[in-house]
């Protein structure tokens, strides 16, 4: 009998099994099911320790997703639209945890979408995945705010309203990191996951997952066959960690690379393509969107990043320890306080 080899492990000693959660009951090529694989393997990689993570949801098929990756971390399923309040809180009350939100186009983009912008607007520290397939997947495919002008559905007839861009609206709320996907693209879903992951601040990645049961026509926009014939990536993105970090010099022209430095020390790599953009720049993120929905274009790849402004939590005087971290002979008062509360009485 032969023994197993052992498993391989990552700086933090856990195995890429340590990062996996339930068996998917999402529909069998389901592009929610890539991302959360792509959420394991980003997590492997960063060497994050799983119970480090809060999970949030809403209401959808995208919010059954959490139940599918980190097993061991904290998470919460809360109502429709209001996964953003309930991170929000969750964020105050243990600032000592990272957070991660997978929400849907209907999630985020309707019910959602006043919540959305208020945690964007205040740079809540978290990672907001938007899993967008311009359908309600869970409730037999009507029509989501992110689905096409003139799409057409067999059991929903003609959309004839123009949808809301996750992206545009992240930009116009402040979002201090940008990014758009395709969850046919593994790698780049990957990489920019774990460029959120760094990230100071709110991370909105919009990633286009089609609903393989009621959005996957050839001509749908969030389709896997449109998907893959229209993507434009911006550039080829790659992560390196702090302790892997190294300095490029010269221009950003066409085929070199770009380094866009977070603020613990990790470097987004950019290596260009065909088209001259600016990633830190906010009017071309702006001016590139204005594009896209001229063009019909599936342009994906980090569309901005600051990394200069401070979270939500940081512009409170929130206390180093959370509340729920302390021992018991830290919340009791000190004897000499019960003392002197007890001599006040009488």
């Amino acid at each position: 009998m032969t023994t197993p080899a052992p498993a391989q492990t990552n700086k933090a000693g856990l195995s890429k099994n340590d990062y996996r959660g339930l068996p998917s009951t999402l529909c069998q090529g389901c592009g929610h099911n890539s991302i959360a694989n792509q959420i394991i393997t980003a997590c492997y990689d960063l060497d994050v320790v799983p119970e480090q993570i809060m999970k949030f949801s809403g209401i959808g098929c995208s919010s059954k997703s959490p139940a599918y990756f980190l097993n061991r971390s904290f998470g919460f399923n809360g109502l429709h639209g209001r996964m953003s309040s309930l991170a929000t809180g969750a964020l105050f009350a243990d600032i000592s945890l990272r957070a991660i939100g997978v929400s849907g186009d209907g999630d985020t983009a309707s019910i959602g979408l006043g919540g959305f912008k208020h945690m964007v607007r205040r740079n809540a520290p978290i990672v907001y995945i938007v899993e967008n397939n311009g359908v309600y997947g869970l409730t037999k495919g009507q029509f989501s705010a992110t689905a096409e002008v003139g799409l057409d559905l067999k059991h929903q007839g003609i959309n004839q309203y123009m949808p809301v861009d996750i992206c545009m609206e992240a930009l116009a709320s402040n979002a201090t990191f940008v990014a758009r996907s395709f969850a046919g693209d593994a790698k780049q879903v990957k990489e920019l996951l774990k460029a959120a992951l760094s990230h100071h601040g709110v991370a909105v990645l919009d990633i286009i997952s089609p609903c393989v049961t009621f959005n996957n026509q050839e001509n749908a926009i969030h389709s896997y066959t449109w998907g893959k014939d229209h993507e434009a990536p911006l550039h080829e993105i790659s992560f390196i960690p702090a302790m892997d970090e190294i300095e490029i010099q010269g221009e950003f022209a066409e085929g070199t690379v770009r380094e866009v430095s977070m603020h613990d020390g990790s470097t987004v790599l950019l290596k260009k393509l065909e088209k001259d953009y600016d990633p830190t720049s906010r009017a071309n993120a702006f001016q590139m969107l204005e594009s896209v929905q001229l063009n019909n274009w599936l342009v994906t790849g980090l569309l901005y990043i600051d990394e200069s402004k401070p979270t939500l939590t940081e512009t409170f005087n929130l206390v180093d320890t959370p509340l729920n971290r302390l021992t018991d002979p830290e919340l009791r008062p000190g004897r000499e306080t019960i003392d002197k509360i007890n001599g006040m009485m009488f």
